[in-house]
């Protein structure tokens, strides 16, 4: 038996890592492609134009160094789990109940948005069709998967990012076909060329408006990128894959954005482009691809069935870590033979079956569930935010750690600072436009109600006199190498 395998094995009853390196790559890619790219980039164009590339370039930047840092986090020390573990390490554990709580609730709401996507995806093969039958097949079919030895969810993410890549590969294959054999566009009569870029109205056509306009957008194109943090606790070598998969964050920002969307603009000018549709299907049928949109509409359907997938799982291991602190019912803890904490999935898949009522709900719920919805992605910013505070915390505390990684955030000392400004940025982005306002004015209700959570919680514990959240590991981990004085981990204290 080989080292790796006896590690692996020294981890029981703790969470399993069964993912591969093929897994932990396509995963991250899935993460960085989100539904929003496929169905909504034709409105976010409406509102940008060509300025949509600067703005997917920028995002995607700030994402990098994101990743950067959390990278460098996760691997100062393998006994962090997630970026909860890290957040009540580095800067208290109120931060790890904050962040564990507030990532568990956005993606619930996400995924019973997926789910409620999935319907109107199906309805397009077959309109007769109930919605509350693909929606209940749905919920079913996603729990009854994470139940299952994570190995299982990584071969299902596998194959749905690999659909995503190919369906984007094959757009822009087609559509560089399309630019170099000068093909006319049948509807508007123009030449598909590279300077329909700039041709109509120039780069930023609507000035400084459209481009903070396009923040506001893109910035929830990118939720689920943080996934490769979660995943990094079951992956079987955390400490050769996750810097592959982070450092490949750029390339595939831009290739399947900003090159799939240089693309779609060079072959239809954007002020041409249909706001409501997906430019993927109007490419892709110009290419003469007839079943361009039963494709496009099949892609998007595995995409969202993708994101709730990840959702279940990710949502499940904060909600499992959350109890093993004390943060949430201890019976949460509960772990199959197999390593999968089986009733925190339960819990997280209930709330999937509400999807259905939704459905039928009437127009007054639907548009209070987008509210909802909005909400839960800014609050993506807080997560975000809170890797990015862990790390300044980081490099303070542990100086030692961050001298011997092997995996440093570039310009350590100035890019989380970048990166927080650029979040003060979003927020005004969000601010500033009508439909986004009153989610992230609504935002501070759930950090109140956190906030008495917290206290309740604390007094609890108390009285029961336990410790105020479970105290992260000072020893070597088993996927080490104990000889090595690099892989030491200094000791962690518990404030």
């Amino acid at each position: 038996m080989s080292t790796e395998e006896r590690s692996v094995k020294t981890e029981s009853p703790e969470l399993t890592r069964g993912l591969k390196n093929r897994h932990l790559q396509l995963i991250a890619i899935g993460g960085a492609i989100g539904t929003g790219l496929f169905m909504g980039s034709g409105k976010m164009i409406s509102v940008t134009g060509p300025a949509v590339i600067f703005v997917y370039m920028v995002i995607g930047l700030m994402v990098f160094l994101i990743m950067r840092a959390l990278g460098e986090l996760l691997l100062s020390n393998l006994h962090y789990k997630t970026f909860g573990d890290i957040a009540k390490d580095l800067i208290g554990p109120w931060a790890g109940f904050f962040v564990s709580w507030t990532y568990w609730l956005g993606w619930v709401v996400a995924c019973v948005a997926d789910i409620i996507a999935i319907t109107s995806y199906v309805s397009f093969f077959n309109a007769s069709i109930p919605p509350w039958i693909p929606a209940l097949i749905a919920a079913v079919a996603l729990t009854l998967l994470n139940l299952q030895p994570v190995k299982f969810f990584g071969e299902t993410e596998f194959w749905f990012a690999l659909i995503k890549v190919i369906a984007i590969l094959a757009l822009i294959g087609a559509g560089v076909v399309l630019i170099a054999t000068g093909f006319t566009n049948p509807d508007s009569g123009t030449r598909a060329t590279f300077a329909n870029l700039w041709d109509h109205g120039g780069m930023f056509p609507f000035g400084a408006s459209g481009f903070i306009l396009g923040f506001q957008m893109g910035i929830f194109a990118f939720i689920g990128v943080e996934l490769v943090g979660t995943v990094a606790a079951e992956t079987e070598n955390p400490r050769k894959t996750l810097p592959k998969a982070i450092n490949s964050i750029v390339a595939r920002i831009l290739v399947f954005y900003v090159g799939s969307l240089v693309i779609i603009m060079s072959i239809t000018p954007w002020d041409q482009l249909a706001p409501d549709k997906s430019p993927f299907v109007t490419t892709l049928a110009y290419a003469g691809f007839g079943i361009a949109a039963a494709a496009i509409n099949l892609v998007v359907l595995t995409s969202a069935a993708s994101s709730a997938n990840s959702g279940i799982y990710s949502g499940s291991r904060m909600l499992y870590n959350l109890a093993l602190d004390g943060h949430a019912h201890r019976k949460l803890t509960f772990l199959t033979p197999q390593g999968v904490p089986r009733k925190s999935v339960f819990l997280t898949c209930v709330f999937l079956f509400t999807a259905i009522p939704l459905l039928y709900a009437g127009d007054g719920v639907v548009t209070a569930f987008t509210f909802v919805s909005s909400v839960c992605a800014t609050l993506i910013l807080f997560t975000w935010g809170t890797i990015v505070v862990s790390y300044i915390r980081y490099r303070r505390r542990y100086p030692e750690r961050h001298t011997q990684s092997g995996f440093k955030l570039p310009l350590g000392r100035v890019a989380p600072w970048v990166v927080l400004a650029f979040f003060v940025f979003i927020i005004g982005a969000l601010l500033y436009g009508e439909d986004t306002r009153a989610a992230v004015i609504a935002a501070p209700v759930w950090f109140g109600l956190l906030a008495v959570a917290w206290v309740a919680r604390k007094r609890r514990l108390a009285r029961e006199g336990r410790p105020i959240t479970r105290s992260i590991p000072v020893t070597v981990h088993p996927l080490d190498d104990e000889r090595s004085p690099a892989r030491s981990v200094p000791p962690s204290d518990i404030r």
